[in-house]
């Protein structure tokens, strides 16, 4: 799951980032309104959580702008005005959920995930692919019945591979998912979390699911 955190606070945007990050979400953040939906407009998030309070334009009149412009990823708004009228406005002006502070991290994440499930793209909470199977909700996932442990990065690759099974998925888009702009892509780190998702989902039950296409990224067998 990819994730922008719009906070002018620079802080608690970095606890936002941290805390989303260790639930194995790809996280990056912003903290100006303008800056934002530029960024939104560039990059397909899965949720936008987007705090009211920001120099220039509000949190109300990013989200008006991000509709406008048919940028239809989950916003979750962050205010420490909790007033009736204001959650009105926020969901008026095309927000999908509206949290006010102070909250806990762990409700924060809950409803992240529950925007990002009701998202104007279809993003079913399990994913199969043959016998294998991805609980996006539990971050769960078993080949048949055995059920198998996963890292949150791992979690993130074997998704991005399971929403596109038998399509090429280029290394960038892999690493778009599973990291933040901010890490090198030169670094040979994906082929280091196939080789630990080869060890658990293929080789222990005589599979060859996760293929690599020289020079391009890797595909997932579409198994029925």
């Amino acid at each position: 799951m990819r994730v922008l955190v719009v906070d002018d606070d620079v802080k608690m945007g970095a606890v936002l980032r941290r805390g989303l990050s260790l639930e194995g979400m790809a996280v990056d953040t912003v903290t100006h309104g303008d800056e934002a939906v530029i960024r939104a407009q560039a990059t397909t998030y899965d949720v936008i959580v987007l705090d009211v309070m920001l120099p220039g334009a509000d949190g109300f009149a990013v989200c008006r702008r991000l509709r406008e412009g048919n940028v239809w990823s989950g916003v979750l708004m962050l205010t420490a005005r909790d007033a009736v009228e204001d959650r009105v406005a926020g969901l008026n002006a095309g927000a999908d959920d509206y949290l006010a502070k102070p909250f806990s991290l762990d409700e924060l994440v809950a409803r992240v995930r529950a925007v990002a499930r009701r998202g104007a793209i279809e993003r079913p909470v399990t994913l199969r692919v043959g016998d294998l199977r991805l609980d996006r909700a539990t971050l769960r996932a078993w080949r048949g019945e055995v059920p198998i442990e996963l890292s949150p990065k791992e979690f993130a690759l074997l998704e991005a591979l399971m929403r596109r099974p038998g399509r090429v998925v280029s290394r960038f888009e892999l690493l778009e998912q599973a990291w933040s702009y901010d890490y090198e892509n030169r670094s040979n780190v994906l082929e280091v979390y196939v080789r630990y998702l080869r060890e658990k989902i293929d080789r222990p039950f005589g599979r060859d699911s996760i293929q690599t296409v020289r020079g391009i990224g890797y595909r997932l067998r579409a198994e029925r």
